[in-house]
């Protein structure tokens, strides 16, 4: 084919058989758009509004302006919330990380019975959060429960968990360990996915345990560290089940989460135009801390393949 009829049929466009692919793609992408349209992207076009506007859900939406935004801040319940989730998010996520990685150093290697236990630690992270709230709701149980039973039978007056304000957020923490496990396949894919030569290597330059751990196999999977670190705090600052289920944010607002303080201003007080701009300023300030993550990790986070 000489060159002008090259740039003939270039100029012509595309070919009957690409227009008819380009348009069987679009229509197999229809479904999700229109779903992403309806029920994704309108409503957070709709909650913007809506965080301006006094709406009680069954009148119409009235615009006040910032007034809620300046409720927000001279609110004592979203301060307190705000400072609850705070320290949950600071306590929680960096054990669930400390934790789950050291399962994953453990369950690589070689032992007996290796895929029973690397199911068995796993499995937690799909049980439903309704079932596992309710499980360590007896668990926790200042007078019935398992953990109180065992310190008692040891001699050890067990505290009031949930039903203490002091005890209340460690419970929860201690309840969030249940799923370390969930990142296990991740953790376990780095682990084995750092080249053998570099161990030997470090071996031979009389590299210890601790050396070879510090230098080689803690940088190699420092980003798959870095991102269940990244999931688990967006996925902290929406903690709501274990809240709403135990405690129901008490005792005394000892343990009411934002997410918990949000549900109950839309859909127990009916403040719903305030509860959107409480979910704005979440949005905010997880989006903000997400940032703020992603600039110090290029410090501590090796990427092989980087420039």
């Amino acid at each position: 084919m000489s060159s002008a009829s090259v740039t003939i049929q270039r100029r012509k466009g595309m070919t009957r058989r690409e227009r008819r692919d380009t348009i069987d793609g679009y229509l197999g992408l229809l479904p999700w758009i229109i779903g992403f349209l309806a029920f994704t992207f309108g409503p957070m076009i709709f909650s913007i509004y809506v965080s301006f506007s006094r709406y009680e859900v069954l009148t119409p939406p009235e615009y006040i302006g910032i007034d809620n935004y300046v409720e927000m801040v001279n609110d004592k319940l979203f301060w307190q919330s705000l400072k609850v989730t705070a320290i949950y998010v600071l306590g929680a996520v960096p054990i669930n990380v400390i934790v789950g990685y050291s399962l994953a150093l453990l369950l690589n290697k070689k032992a007996f019975g290796l895929s029973f236990w690397r199911t068995a630690y796993y499995m937690p992270a799909v049980v439903p959060g309704l079932a596992t709230a309710y499980l360590f709701a007896w668990m926790f149980n200042s007078e019935l429960g398992l953990i109180n039973g065992v310190l008692y039978s040891i001699g050890i007056q067990g505290p009031l968990w949930f039903g203490s304000r002091e005890w209340v957020i460690p419970a929860f923490m201690l309840m969030h360990i249940w799923v370390a496990g969930g990142g296990l396949v991740l953790y376990l894919a780095a682990l084995q996915g750092v080249p053998t030569t570099l161990y030997d290597a470090a071996v031979v330059d009389g590299a210890g345990a601790w050396q070879r751990f510090w230098n080689v196999t803690l940088p190699l999977t420092s980003p798959v560290v870095f991102f269940v670190f990244l999931t688990g705090m967006i996925g902290s600052f929406q903690v709501f089940t274990g809240g709403y289920i135990i405690t129901g944010g008490g005792p005394a607002n000892a343990s009411l989460f934002y997410v918990l303080n949000l549900y109950q201003q839309g859909w127990k007080f009916f403040h719903m135009g305030y509860a959107a701009a409480l979910a704005w300023v979440l949005f905010l300030i997880v989006f903000s801390l997400t940032l703020l993550t992603l600039f110090v990790s290029k410090r501590l986070v090796y990427y092989e393949y980087s420039n």
